[in-house]
């Protein structure tokens, strides 16, 4: 996947799971497009790891949902490291 990609995988993926996840979280968009792509490498390394996919490698709905899923898992990681609530 070219940079572009990884970035829009990234904002929608980021987006998605501050949808999923609502709460008092900081950041704008790029926060979000970072979160998202972050999410893309853990959800992966997740999905590869459990056998269960080959990670992000295309623009597809599989990845999205792989890098939704592993945006979600470092949102809730950052929330209990910071010791931050859900809605607050």
């Amino acid at each position: 996947m070219g940079i572009l990609a990884w970035i829009l995988v990234g904002l929608i993926a980021g987006a998605l799971a501050k949808m999923l996840l609502p709460g008092n979280d900081p950041g704008g968009i790029i926060v979000t497009i970072v979160l998202g792509i972050v999410g893309a490498l853990v959800g992966g390394w997740i999905a590869v790891g459990l056998g269960v996919g080959q990670g992000v490698n295309n623009f597809d709905v599989g990845s999205i949902l792989t890098a939704t899923f592993g945006a979600i898992v470092v949102l809730i990681a950052y929330r209990a490291l910071t010791g931050r609530r859900g809605l607050a």
